[in-house]
């Protein structure tokens, strides 16, 4: 394969899975060692392709959901309305954005059976059934 040939290809590649060429386009890699030390690719909840789609448009589709950056284009817009919410996920890209999105809030939380997981400075009462005390005299008898 040429040279050019593999430009082309990597180009139809970009186009395909972005929408446009010039979509979500970044000079920053996007990582997020708070949620993933590990990075994308070893912590096993994303595929190699995905994970290399985060860090190469990641910091784009971050900057896009949090207002720091404008939308240059149609597929940059939609992705803005699906972070807020009004729109459902479509796009290989939006659909990425809302499994990191996912992911990145954490596993859920379960207690075991039994635990009382209170707020700070709040009380917890416990009620007991009223039981009698029986007295040694009653045990004499």
């Amino acid at each position: 394969m040429s040279h050019q040939s593999f430009i082309n290809a990597k180009q139809g590649i970009d186009a395909n899975t972005n929408g446009h060429n010039n979509s979500f386009k970044s000079t920053k890699r996007f990582y997020d060692d708070a949620n993933f030390p590990k990075g994308f690719k070893r912590c096993g909840d994303f595929t190699n392709k995905e994970a290399d789609l985060l860090e190469q448009h990641g910091q784009a589709m971050k900057n896009l959901a949090d207002g720091s950056q404008l939308p240059c284009n149609v597929d940059e817009d939609q992705f803005i309305s699906v972070v807020q919410g009004t729109l459902p996920a479509t796009t290989s890209m939006e659909l990425l954005w809302s499994k990191y999105c996912r992911l990145a809030k954490g596993k859920p939380f379960y207690a075991v059976v039994g635990t009382i997981h209170a707020p700070a400075g709040s009380k917890v009462e416990i009620e007991f059934d009223d039981v009698e005390e029986s007295s040694d005299s009653d045990e004499a008898e």
